[in-house]
C-alpha cells in the first residue's frame, strides 16, 4: 500500500505542474481535473492490483523468461552437439584421408611389385621360348645335316655302285666279297 501511495505522489507531481495559473479550485476538490485524474489512475492501479494483474503479468513474463532460458539452453545444447558432430566429422575426414593415402600408397607399391613380377615372368617366358626356338633350330639343323649326309651317302653309294658295276668284273666282285667276309669274321672273333 505504501508503494501505491509513493507511486501516486510521484504521478501527482506532474499533475501540479500542469495546473494553470488560476487557482480557482483547491487541489483536493472534485472540481480539479488533476485531482480527479489522480483518483481515477489510483483506482485503476488498485483494480489491477486487486485482480492480481501484476502477478499475472509477472507470472507470464517469468514463464516467458523461463521458456526463453530453456530455448537458449536447448539451442546451446544443440550447438554443442553440432560442434561435437562437426569435430567428429572432421576427425573422420582426416582419418579417411590418411587411410586413402595409405591405400593409394599400398596400391602403388603392389602395382610396382606386380609390374616388376610381370616383367620378370615375361623375361623368363621370352628366354624359355628363345631357348626352345634355338633348340628347335639346332634340332632342325642337325636333322637337315643328317638328311643331307644320308642323301649324300645314298647318292655316293648309288654312284659308287654304278661305277663299280661298270668297271668291275665278276672275278673282282667275288674277291671283294671274300675279303669283306674275312674282315667281318676277324672283327666278330
Amino acid at each position: 500500500m505504501k508503494m501505491i501511495a509513493l507511486f501516486g505522489a510521484f504521478l501527482a507531481g506532474p499533475a501540479f505542474a500542469a495546473e494553470t495559473e488560476h487557482h480557482a479550485a483547491p487541489f483536493l476538490s472534485l472540481f480539479n481535473t488533476n485531482f480527479v485524474v489522480l483518483i481515477a489512475f489510483l483506482a485503476f492501479i488498485g483494480v489491477l492490483i486487486y485482480f492480481g494483474v501484476p502477478a499475472m503479468i509477472t507470472k507470464v513474463l517469468d514463464g516467458r523468461a523461463d521458456a526463453i532460458r530453456k530455448d537458449l539452453a536447448d539451442a546451446k545444447a544443440i550447438r554443442d552437439e553440432a560442434q561435437a558432430l562437426l569435430d567428429s566429422f572432421a576427425a573422420k575426414r582426416k582419418e579417411v584421408e590418411a587411410m586413402t593415402g595409405r591405400i593409394v600408397e599400398t596400391a602403388r607399391e603392389e602395382a610396382q611389385r606386380a609390374s616388376n613380377k610381370a616383367k620378370d615372368e615375361l623375361k623368363q617366358v621370352i628366354a624359355r621360348r628363345l631357348k626352345t626356338a634355338e633348340d628347335q633350330i639346332a634340332s632342325a639343323q642337325a636333322a637337315a645335316i643328317k638328311d643331307v649326309r644320308d642323301s649324300a651317302v645314298r647318292v655316293a653309294i648309288s654312284a659308287a655302285g654304278d661305277v663299280i658295276g661298270k668297271n668291275m668284273s665278276a672275278a673282282d666282285s667275288a674277291k671283294l666279297i671274300d675279303a669283306s667276309i674275312a674282315e667281318v669274321e676277324s672283327k666278330l672273333h
